[in-house]
């Protein structure tokens, strides 16, 4: 029987998650710094919604689907998106295209993304602490952001501001350790490895 030689592809791209992190860490540290307000919502926000949280996002999560990460390609790409839509909510109202969301109606689109996120979570208790620890945080910032558009409080957009400085911190912390843990090919940052015995 005659032998038949396989060809085996290995996969020699550079890990997206590191970029998909970065642009989430950081987008996120800039908008909670206005909801905890330090400053207004501006130029800076939006842009980096549009080019590094929406659009780098994307990329990551188009080239996670390339390494066969269905995890990676769902978030990054789901969340890549959620800060084009952030902003298209906020911009086409200014540009007369529509009208204004709705402080209830911008209360139930941060609850879907809310429950959306709380099912991820679910995914990280097989990946990291780390990882965990954003998706845990990131769920809880969208329950706080509902629910300070659903009462009109402030006070809780605020608290909201300043647990969303922890998740965005959290996210660039994690993105931080993956990249020098491969430059460093060690356990150079913990990111909390799980023993899965499920």
């Amino acid at each position: 029987m005659k032998e038949i030689n396989e060809l085996v592809l290995r996969d020699s791209s550079a890990n997206p998650g590191p970029l998909g992190l970065f642009a989430f860490g950081t987008t996120t540290v800039l908008l909670n710094l206005h909801n905890a307000g330090f400053f207004e919502l501006n130029s800076m926000i939006l842009a980096m919604g549009i080019f590094y949280g929406g659009t780098a996002q994307v990329i990551a999560g188009i080239l996670e689907s390339k390494k066969n990460n269905t995890f990676g390609m769902t978030a990054f790409i789901s969340y890549g998106f959620f800060w084009l839509t952030l902003v298209g909510l906020i911009v086409m109202p200014k540009l007369g295209w529509v009208a204004a969301t709705s402080k209830p109606a911008l209360a139930s689109y941060l609850t879907l993304w809310g429950i959306f996120t709380a099912l991820l979570f679910i995914g990280t208790l097989r990946l990291n602490r780390a990882l965990q620890f954003v998706f845990a945080t990131l769920a809880i910032l969208f329950f706080l952001l509902a629910a300070g558009d659903a009462t009109g409080n402030e006070t809780i957009t605020h608290i909201a501001g300043y647990e969303g400085l922890i998740c965005g911190a959290s996210a660039i912390y994690t993105g931080a350790a993956v990249l020098l843990n491969d430059v460093y090919g060690r356990n150079f940052w913990p990111i909390g490895t799980v023993t899965n015995n499920y």
